[in-house]
């Protein structure tokens, strides 16, 4: 298929009839040829790849198992071994595929637009480098159709018996929970039905934020109830589970992705890198593993 002119400053960048094959190139990556075109206007030479996410690469042909493994509660670093690749690679193609994930994420929940009626949401804890340093990750779930709506990544400070032990060695450490939460109803709010349900556990900051992005809005807040062993500590015990899809959400979370599991050698260093893993599962989560069941 002939593409347009990718040139934005061409005159005659819509129209396909000005744009001829010029010659051909050998990509590596995958041992073919590849077509190059040529705009007769502007003189611009281009090819399928350009303006993609791919341009440039070197290895497409691991992209997809790169995703694969990273989704499968493989480390970055297992990862690059198992693909024989560099651990700099396996970084590289994490942040092209949060890209590529966050862009699809985007379309899926334009087209669930009004169409949730069972929301809910939950906060995951877990830690930079040390526990000493905790994150907290804002996920929002379907309850009824089970698909993941959101997550955003934050810091938060240190509590209970670490707390005195974190200010005195990294100092104050701010608290930007009600931050994470804002951004993420922001961005599923559109995709709630105007008589949908909405549950969570009685944390205090989810109240304003539940009105101020969701009024009117049935809202019911349940006690959290003790962890069970199994589950990764976030499936609960006792019987009859009220948030049940949302903390099987968070255990699937701490099953498939390496540096959530709880007592691993595999920690986030940096929170950027666990927002993009978690956006490249999100997508894999939705369109593939809940359409392969």
């Amino acid at each position: 298929m002939t593409p347009h002119c990718p040139n934005l400053g061409c005159d005659f960048r819509h129209c396909k009839a000005f744009v001829v094959k010029d010659g051909r190139f050998y990509r590596q990556s995958e041992a073919r040829f590849i077509q190059r075109f040529r705009c007769t206007k502007c003189r611009r030479k281009f090819s399928h790849a350009t303006g993609t996410l791919e341009f440039g690469q070197k290895k497409r042909r691991v992209n997809c198992q790169v995703r694969h493994w990273l989704c499968a509660g493989v480390s970055m670093r297992r990862c690059a071994r198992v693909l024989n690749i560099n651990r700099t690679t396996v970084e590289r193609k994490l942040a092209y595929l949060a890209k590529k994930a966050g862009l699809s994420q985007k379309l899926f929940l334009q087209q669930q637009r009004g169409q949730v009626m069972h929301l809910q949401f939950d906060d995951l804890i877990t830690s930079e480098h040390t526990k000493m340093k905790p994150l907290t990750i804002s996920l929002a779930v379907d309850a009824g159709r089970r698909y993941i709506l959101g997550a955003q990544v934050e810091r938060i400070g240190a509590f209970g018996h670490l707390a005195k032990l974190s200010r005195a060695k990294y100092g104050p450490r701010p608290n930007r929970h009600v931050k994470a939460l804002n951004r993420l109803f922001k961005q599923i709010s559109p995709a709630v039905a105007v008589g949908a349900k909405i549950e969570s556990d009685e944390h205090t900051f989810y109240p304003p934020v539940v009105a101020r992005w969701l009024p009117g809005r049935e809202y019911q807040r349940y006690p959290g109830g003790r962890a069970a062993i199994a589950g990764q500590g976030e499936l609960k015990k006792g019987g009859y589970d009220p948030l049940f899809s949302i903390n099987h959400s968070c255990a699937m979370l701490r099953a498939c992705m390496n540096r959530l599991i709880r007592k691993t050698w595999c920690t986030t260093k940096r929170p950027e890198r666990l927002q993009q893993h978690l956006d490249v599962f999100i997508d894999y989560y939705n369109q593939v593993y809940l359409l392969a069941k």
